[in-house]
């Protein structure tokens, strides 16, 4: 027996939304049938993809390491629709590419890989900066295209997005931490143990709007721009943190576990996406980039303005 590109989808939604329901809505499809699609990639899999608990899913183990595999079928199929067609050839020209630390670190590589071999005749330079340096950059017609975190951005008439990627914010303890074992983990309970603080990329700033909404704040013991040393303290034992999914990793460079758990109250989630200017005429590339971004991720993110 094999699965479908369906299941899959299906799957990844289920994986990203951390609620059946909620992914129900957004694909526009019964929850029952997509609980049964799960329930048959699970079984042709052999083994459960999803915790189900009051508050939602989580991914098992197998689960967290058959999600990015699946996203590589996804990504291929589409790859593979696109390479099969005239038009990606034909584009031509360059392009200048700004993007934030974040998206350096953990977005980018395998996007640009799928595009150079999609539109071989665009030659494209990257530079990474703060989403400030960016966002005047775009405005003022020096940068034509950029890549940044989208949920951190100065509302602006003249800037044009397309939220690609939208990933939670969970909390990171080690293998051994008492909260691990709690049923209900909020901010209060967080707030109680040493906290490691990841700084680049605003990452403090949003932490503070979402902890200024109760009346718990963060025990900080270490401030970093590195999600490294956070990684490497969190498995130590030396405090927890949260952080987006899209950054995480099991292991630390020492080899020590970390888990993730979700948390009961409130976090906004990290999102990520292209940025141009409203009014400026967008290069035939740049067009293709924005659309070949879109097309990666079939995001359900909002658009405002357009290419």
């Amino acid at each position: 027996m094999s699965f479908s590109l369906k299941q899959i989808r299906h799957f990844l939604a289920v994986a990203e939304a951390r609620q059946i329901s909620r992914a129900a809505v957004e694909h526009n499809i019964s929850q029952s049938a997509l609980t049964a699609s799960i329930q048959q990639l699970e079984a042709i899999l052999g083994g459960p993809l999803f915790e189900r608990r009051s508050s939602g899913v989580t991914l098992t183990h197998a689960g967290s390491l058959f999600l990015p595999l699946a996203r590589k079928v996804i990504a291929s199929c589409s790859e593979a629709l696109a390479v099969s067609g005239d038009i990606p050839r034909k584009v031509q020209g360059r392009l200048d590419i700004a993007v934030t630390y974040t998206v350096a670190g953990y977005f980018l590589t395998p996007l640009l890989i799928r595009f150079r071999r999609i539109f071989p005749h665009v030659e494209f330079t990257i530079r990474e900066a703060s989403r400030a340096v960016i966002e005047a950059d775009v405005m003022a017609g020096s940068g034509e295209i950029a890549i940044l975190l989208t949920s951190n951005i100065t509302p602006d008439p003249r800037l044009a997005f397309k939220t690609l990627f939208r990933s939670n914010r969970s909390l990171w303890a080690p293998a051994d931490h008492p909260l691990l074992k709690c049923e209900r983990i909020g901010l209060a309970e967080i707030a109680a143990y040493p906290y490691v603080a990841l700084t680049v990329d605003e990452a403090l700033d949003t932490a503070s709007r979402y902890w200024e909404q109760t009346p718990h704040r963060p025990n900080i013991m270490f401030r970093t721009a590195s999600v490294e040393a956070v990684r490497s303290m969190v498995a130590a034992g030396l405090g927890v943190t949260i952080l987006s999914d899209m950054v995480y990793r099991p292991w630390s460079i020492e080899a020590q576990r970390i888990e993730t758990r979700d948390i009961a109250d409130p976090v906004p989630t990290m999102d990520v996406g292209v940025v141009w200017r409203k009014d400026t005429a967008v290069t035939q590339a740049a067009r293709a980039f924005v659309d070949f971004m879109q097309g990666a991720f079939q995001s359900s993110g909002e658009t405002v303005g357009s290419p």
